[in-house]
């Protein structure tokens, strides 16, 4: 099937073909016949299935007959509105209804929070056929009487089931009470909650209900890796995988946004151009290293989930899951950002023994056993673990080797508790040949040398340099 054969106007089909594209996916090539008929549609298709096309092509085609290059605001009411979860989403939605309008005289305006609003009411008085809002900021502007809802003729909520997760509900059922109750609605969502039923059944006629995608199909173009790492080890871990699979461009996901600030400052110190982005950012902040990350002048993008929603690269090679997610079904949201439009990817989970739980919900959700593999590139980092599905790491590398990749605290000398006390048995080591000259170059005299027991009778001497022991350890020069 090709564009041609879905009776969309010629303009719109001319830029359709300026981006590239000349057939559809399978969830435009069944919504647009049946949005073009009239009905409302309620869509089951997860990022990256070509959704937003889905909705923006058909409504374009709907409203070419108000197109008109008219001064007046009175000849551009608002005619379409869609409401997305996010900015960053109602930003690419915006940029997808500009880039296939652009042969048709069709006004749109983008209304989000964490901007000045002053430029948006500016947009909206001049007159608007399109509105693409955040369901926040867009009752700031019916509160100001900057927006009139009430010749909306087309109703599209985009990713719905993210709307409901984030607590929109309410505002939803406020807006859809100001619209006329003569529309078009069409809801798209990556699952069909029971919630989104419930909304579906109060705000809508019948509507065609179109599944491309189950709610735990995950994309086969997608390489999905596993690997054991303890969550003191995972930075050490990521920063080795960066460099091992010469990641140029890779989104790591992050529970928390103060998880994301910190890997990334973390990353940065390691020597990697990195950024994090999440809902505290300012949107100028946000905005501008989205962009460079698209351009490819970022290299390693740290996000929460709701941050890079709507966050579209294309050919993304790499995708890290840093923290695995509490919802399983935002794993499959998070790998489905690589491997899209056919091109493969490579998605990469670091599980500690605390996330083994989730490991677990996403098998069960995915049906896939997602076995647990060793870290690439002849690297260990911490001892295999038996896991809730019987499997268990790769075996230890040798313990020379392994130490080589020990952190500096790991290697420092440890107190070791006996009876509820830190014993530390001191012995005088003075400083001589080798490079025992380097210590005593450094620090200008002896040090005293600690002695641990460990649990396997062998006892292995340290050198502590005295500054770092209590007084009465202290060896006089």
């Amino acid at each position: 099937m090709s564009f041609d054969s879905l009776g969309l106007h010629a303009e719109i089909l001319r830029a359709v073909l300026d981006s590239g594209y000349t057939e559809p996916t399978p969830v435009q090539a069944r919504a647009i016949p049946v949005v073009l008929s009239g009905r409302d549609v309620l869509a089951g298709a997860q990022t990256g299935t070509g959704k937003t096309a889905a909705f923006t092509l058909p409504l374009l085609h709907k409203l070419q007959p108000y197109a008109n290059t008219s001064a007046s605001p009175a000849r551009h009411p608002v005619r379409a509105l869609i409401l997305t979860p996010t900015r960053e989403l109602c930003d690419q939605v915006f940029d997808s209804v500009v880039t296939y309008s652009k042969y048709l005289p069709i006004r749109a305006t983008a209304v989000f929070g964490g901007v000045d609003m002053k430029p948006q009411t500016e947009s909206l008085r001049r007159g608007s056929e399109i509105v693409v809002a955040t369901p926040g900021r867009l009752l700031d502007h019916v509160q100001g009487k900057t927006i009139n809802l009430s010749q909306v003729e087309m109703l599209i909520l985009d990713e719905a089931d993210r709307m409901l997760d984030m607590g929109f509900i309410l505002d939803i059922r406020k807006i859809l009470s100001l619209l006329p109750a003569h529309r078009q609605t069409l809801l798209f969502s990556a699952t069909f909650a029971p919630e989104i039923k419930k909304l579906a059944e109060d705000f809508m006629r019948s509507p065609e209900t179109i599944e491309v995608a189950r709610r735990n199909a995950t994309n086969e173009s997608v390489e999905q890796h596993i690997h054991s790492a303890e969550a003191g080890n995972k930075r050490r871990v990521l920063a080795h995988l960066i460099r091992h699979h010469d990641m140029q461009q890779v989104i790591v996901f992050t529970r928390t946004k103060l998880m994301a600030d910190r890997l990334a400052r973390e990353l940065k110190r390691d020597g990697f151009n990195c950024e994090a982005i999440h809902g505290d950012r300012t949107q100028q902040s946000r905005l501008e290293t989205l962009a460079a990350f698209k351009e490819g002048t970022l290299r390693v993008l740290v996000a929460t989930d709701v941050a890079a929603r709507g966050l579209d690269v294309s050919e993304l090679p790499f995708v890290v899951n840093f923290e695995m997610p509490t919802n399983p079904e935002d794993y499959v949201h998070r790998i489905g950002r690589t491997g899209r439009a056919g091109a493969l990817g490579i998605a990469i989970s670091l599980v500690s023994p605390e996330e083994d739980k989730s490991l677990v919900l996403v098998r069960k959700l995915t049906n896939k056993p997602l076995e647990i593999s060793e870290v690439p590139g002849q690297m260990e980092f911490g001892r295999p673990r038996e896991r809730s599905n019987g499997s268990s790491a790769a075996p230890t590398a040798p313990r020379e080797y392994r130490e080589s990749y020990e952190p500096r605290e790991s290697r420092e000398p440890r107190a070791h508790r006996e009876s509820g006390r830190r014993v530390i048995e001191q012995v005088e080591t003075p400083l001589v040949e080798g490079r025992r000259r380097n210590h005593d170059a450094a620090l200008g005299g002896r040090v005293a040398g600690s002695v641990h027991r460990f649990h396997h009778g062998r006892e292995v001497v340290r050198e502590v340099p005295a500054l770092l022991l209590p007084p009465r350890y202290t060896v006089s020069k």
